[in-house]
């Protein structure tokens, strides 16, 4: 008897679609490596762009509708001149050589390509080092030659589940300017460990023209963006990450790319259609960008390059694929509802990209074996995190986003007496079991302008005007109460990882809002008040608080190597409790009602308090003795614990 699909029955019927898909990525691993590794076949980096040689410069790039290339620079007061014009080597590819003395480490330059019917400046594609001019907003490519950083640390050798803090450099300080690369390492990366994350996921790495996209929109794919620093400083940044055992994971964006030409990819040779799709596939509507033609050999080696790239040169241990929906799909997911499994197999979908997905995980896993990766993806593709043993496309994990979704929806639609814990429990464990998942309350998504973090929903305007620990407030406290059992509850059922944006663990304030046009180009909201945590006139902290021994307490337990099992779930009570490994965790979502000598069935034995939502130094009303000792009762041949559960609480009892 066959094995079914990915261990799901309900995909037999399209055994052939799936098994088609994967011979494809097969056939495309033989092209592609002639026998030999994937990773020999993801060099570009090392061939293409600007190298130093012992004895002379070489530049080569790849253009195969030019008829003319030109290096011009701060060496010639840039202009064309035959004495820097590139020569055509095979493959559509042109060279240059120049003396070592022509160019020096600091140097700005450009090409100048030609075509038949035009010209125009552009940037080299592998570029590794791009600036922009203080004054004129220009981005030029930059000579960059400094000493090699020596690295001092091993990267983390142990797999571990990822408790990840979702970070970004620019934003990451309190003043109204952009944040560095060393200001992170020195002021940030020192209390996300003491937090207790083990994973740092950072944002806008690749070089992006305007800030306000966030990193989504990557013009320089190769180079990181300088205006948090140097490429060095980002290695010091991850080799100081990795003596605090923290793993460092790129947001990497090869879903799209600026539409820009001067400073992006974009009509690179004068053709559309030379890094990405003819046409109107090969735009984004929604966008605004320009979409890769995975189809081609020369994309996939650029692609595959600069994921070899980011492993080798700067040690990241591995990935967060952005927009991994719209590479799937020709009409990128929008505005579809992902309902049967026929969805994912109706002739939408972009075949080319999934092979190019699917490439990728082979190769990040061929070099660094312990490096992960995980996809963003909303339409729920089976066997996207299946192993391409298994036929699947082979990430390590995927974003489990329909959960940020219901916490959204029930604080919006649902009165707090109408929160239903059946549901509630099914929303939070609904996994595909053949697949790890990746759990959050909130990502970046959530705090943009223009939504809502889980915070804001709770509180709004009080935000601002009651978070002092001087009076009570009945809405305050009823947010700060389930900003904390929320979160406790995603990470419970957390099927294989959790993940929090920078803030979000202590409810912070702000909306993100980069300078833009709109706001006067303000840096007001493109910050983090990281003093909130520590005035103690503020209850900011008992968050961050909570976070903290919350996140201590699973980093001691191997849960996730468990799946919950439900206790109880009593729509009547708001009562939910689960049991994961040698926890048993408790919640009262009731707003009013407090249950004396609650009594629920679990395995025999001694049990202890060692988290409690409403401890007074997490800003509760120490409803609950933590010190007492609970003791299982035999009733009527059951083990039975018999608990005072306050309402609007969570604790955690331990199995001694």
């Amino acid at each position: 008897m066959k094995a079914s699909i990915y261990g799901d029955s309900g995909l037999e019927k399209y055994r052939s679609t799936i098994l088609r898909r994967h011979e494809k990525y097969q056939l495309k691993v033989a092209e592609l490596t002639s026998g030999s590794d994937l990773s020999d076949a993801a060099n570009g980096y090392l061939f293409y762009g600007l190298h130093a040689y012992p004895d002379k410069w070489v530049l080569r790039e790849w253009a195969p509708n030019a008829t003319a290339v030109y290096l011009m620079g701060d060496f010639n007061h840039w202009q064309i001149d035959l004495k820097y014009a590139f020569y055509p080597i095979p493959g559509g590819n042109w060279e240059l050589e120049l003396p070592l003395e022509t160019l020096q480490h600091g140097m700005l330059f450009k090409l100048w390509v030609k075509w038949e019917d035009g010209a125009g400046e552009r940037i080299p594609a592998y570029i590794r080092r791009v600036v922009q001019d203080d004054v004129s907003k220009i981005f030029s490519a930059q000579v960059w030659q400094p000493e090699p950083y020596v690295w001092k640390y091993d990267q983390p050798k142990e797999e571990i589940a990822p408790i990840i803090y979702e970070a970004h450099i620019g934003m990451s300080g309190e003043e109204e300017n952009v944040a560095t690369y060393n200001h992170f390492r020195e002021k940030v990366l020192p209390y996300i460990a003491d937090m207790g994350y083990n994973t740092i996921q950072l944002m806008a790495i690749q070089e992006h023209p305007y800030y306000g996209s966030f990193g989504y929109q990557v013009s320089n794919f190769f180079a990181p963006s300088s205006r948090f620093g140097t490429p060095e400083e980002l290695k010091e940044l991850i080799d100081t990450a990795h003596k605090l055992n923290i793993r460092v994971v790129l947001d990497i964006v090869h879903s799209h790319s600026v539409i820009n030409e001067a400073d992006g990819l974009s009509r690179f040779d004068g053709t559309f259609d030379l890094y990405f799709h003819s046409g109107e596939r090969g735009t984004h509507s929604v966008w605004n960008s320009r979409c890769f033609d995975y189809g081609k050999n020369e994309v996939l080696a650029f692609l595959l390059s600069n994921c070899k790239y980011w492993l080798e040169e700067f040690k990241f241990d591995g990935f967060r694929f952005d927009g991994v929906t719209s590479m799937m799909y020709y009409d990128h997911g929008i505005g579809r509802d992902f309902t049967n499994y026929s969805m994912y197999y109706d002739g939408n979908q972009d075949e080319d990209a999934i092979v190019y997905l699917t490439l990728a995980n082979k190769l990040i896993h061929e070099v660094n074996s312990l490096a992960f990766t995980i996809a963003e993806d909303v339409s729920g593709m089976p066997g996207l995190a299946s192993s391409i043993e298994n036929f699947g496309i082979g990430f390590d994990y995927r974003m489990a986003m329909g959960i940020a979704d219901f916490w959204v929806k029930i604080l919006k639609d649902k009165k707090d007496e109408e929160w239903h814990v059946g549901d509630m429990f099914y929303e939070l464990t609904n996994k595909r079991k053949e697949e790890k998942t990746i759990s959050y309350v909130e990502s970046h998504d959530q705090a943009m302008v223009g939504d809502k973090t889980l915070i804001f929903n709770l509180l709004d305007s009080l935000m601002y005007t009651n978070m002092n620990v001087f009076e009570r407030n009945t809405k305050v406290d009823r947010g700060l109460a389930l900003h904390k059992m929320i979160r406790l509850a995603t990470l419970a059922t957390a099927g294989n990882g959790y993940l929090t944006f920078m803030g979000n663990e202590f409810g912070h304030p702000e909306w993100i809002d980069f300078p833009r046009l709109g706001n006067d180009w303000s840096y007001k909201y493109a910050r983090r008040q990281w003093s909130l945590l520590t005035d103690t006139n503020l209850r900011y902290r008992f968050l961050a608080e909570f976070e903290k021994e919350m996140l201590g307490l699973i980093n001691k337990q191997d849960i996730f190597l468990f799946r919950p099992f439900a206790i109880i779930q009593s729509t009547p009570d708001q009562v939910l409790i689960f049991k994961r490994n040698n926890l048993v965790f408790i919640f009262n979502f009731n707003p009013t009602k407090s249950f004396t000598d609650y009594g629920f069935e679990v395995d025999k034995g001694q049990y202890k308090i060692v988290l409690n939502s409403d401890d007074s130094e997490f800003d509760g009303f120490d409803r609950v003795d933590d010190n007492y000792d609970y003791s299982t009762l035999s009733i009527k041949g059951k083990d039975v614990l018999r608990v005072y559960i306050p309402a609007r609480t969570a604790f955690v009892l331990e199995k001694q």
